[in-house]
Order: structure tokens, then sequence, then C-alpha cells
């Protein structure tokens, strides 16, 4: 890996056995030094989780294209914290995250163990960015939206995102996409989250299902709207959760 040449980290949290993470990979510039350090198994919905009191291993994989493949047995951000401990040979120019099996727009951002790594990245002051096409399927077809993000990657490495900002992409599904709009993340909530079963014993269990409300489905400056309408969706997402804006009006409260 030579150092005039851009670094590009890529997680997911899908595993490395995703189909998606192999197609970031194809999108990634070919002048670009790419490494893939992913988890070992699926680890979807650990938003910024990480391993406590339990050891965590690295496997090399084969090589995919010239990138360099590595597992981490633990959560997306796991893996961002060992490439940057273990891995990586520099610091990274850009980190990316997916293609994800399933959208990560609207709340869906805070669940995201995809989004966990971006931010993570993020964190440590690197132009960061996840991509995630709406559809769960592992036979899911990216060639539609490929052009699209290779495109975006692109543009992230000849302009650089400012401290603190990363970006949330998401991607219709089973259309090539009408353009790109840069938005903002629809409100809404999931409910009838849960499915109760019973075992063989009688006993209930309960698995995770449930739908998207959307409470602004006439907005037309969301994440929603625009992937409803066949584009993709780009969220700047700010990693410092501080509302600035309460600070005095809070502090004129309970400051004592």
């Amino acid at each position: 890996m030579e150092e005039n040449r851009p670094l590009i980290l890529i997680s997911n949290d899908d595993s490395i056995d995703a189909p998606g993470i192999l197609r970031l990979v194809d999108c990634c510039p070919e002048n670009a030094d790419v490494i893939v350090v992913a988890p070992e198994v699926q680890q979807s919905g650990k938003s910024s989780a990480i391993t406590v009191g339990a050891p965590l291993r690295i496997s090399a994989k084969p090589d995919y294209r010239g990138a360099r493949i590595f597992t981490v047995s633990g959560t997306p951000v796991d893996c961002i914290k060992m490439a940057f401990h273990a891995i990586v040979p520099r610091r990274p120019d850009l980190v990316l995250a997916g293609i994800n099996h399933g959208s990560n727009s609207g709340c869906n951002v805070i669940y995201s163990g995809t989004m966990g790594a971006v931010t993570e990245g993020c964190n440590q002051g690197i132009t960061s960015c996840g991509f995630s096409l709406l559809q769960h399927s592992l036979e899911a077809d990216f060639t539609m939206c490929m052009p699209f993000v290779r495109e975006i990657i692109a543009k992230l490495l000849a302009n650089p995102l400012p401290d603190g900002v990363c970006l949330n992409v998401n991607i219709p599904a089973r259309v090539t996409p009408l353009g790109v709009r840069t938005c903002r993340a629809a409100r809404g909530y999931w409910t009838e989250e849960y499915r109760k079963y019973l075992d063989p014993s009688g006993n209930p269990f309960f698995l995770l299902t449930g739908r998207f409300v959307n409470h602004e489905k006439d907005a037309t400056d969301t994440d929603e709207y625009w992937l409803d309408n066949k584009y993709i969706a780009i969220v700047p997402v700010n990693v410092d959760y501080t509302d600035r804006d309460y600070i005095k009006p809070l502090g004129e409260y309970f400051d004592l």
C-alpha cells in the first residue's frame, strides 16, 4: 500500500458474508487502497455497541480485487476500533459502511450498526459515509445504484466533510434511481414491534417485526419522501448530540 494513494476502510453490520460489502468494494476507485474489516457474523441493529469483557479476535480472509479482507469477532464499532488499533497501516482517508441490506432512513439511523461504524469513523475525525439499499434480501440487485455510489465516493475523496458530520445514504430498491437529493430524516417511530410465539412447551417468546410510521407523510424535504419518489436520499448526520439552542433556556431553569 502506497502513501500517495487514498486509503479507504470499509465495514458493515450484515457480516463479511453479505454481498453488499463486496459491491461497495467494487465502487471504490482503482487508485485507492481498500481494507475491509467486517463482523464475522450478523450484527444488525447493534448501533454503536462495543464489546466489553470478552476477547476480540481478528481473522484474515482472502483478498478481493486487491482489497485486503479481515473479520472481527465483534460489533461494527469494534471493527472500526480494531482496524485503527491493529490493522490499517496509516490513517484512512475515508470510512465507508454497507452497502446495507435494508433501510436506514428515518429513525433507523439510531439503531443501525451500519451507521454505528460510520459515526465511529466520524468521531475519529475521518470523512465517513454509510450506504443502505431498501431491500433486505441477500439476493438484492445492487447494479442499478452502483454508478451513483461510485460518484458519491469520488466526491467524498475530493471534498472531505466538515468535522463531526457524516452521511447516511439510502437507496431505493429494484429501480434505477432518478437522481440524488440531500434532505433531512423523516420523523417517525416503529409500531407493532414484536410478534409473540409459543415454543413446543407452551412458553411465550417474541421476535422483532413491526412497521415504520412516518409522522410527516406530507413533507417534501425528508428522506422518506425522496425514497418514495425513486431518488437516493442523503442525510447529513451530526455526531454531536448536544441541542445547543436549548442550553441557555434549560440553564435558566436548572442552573443554581
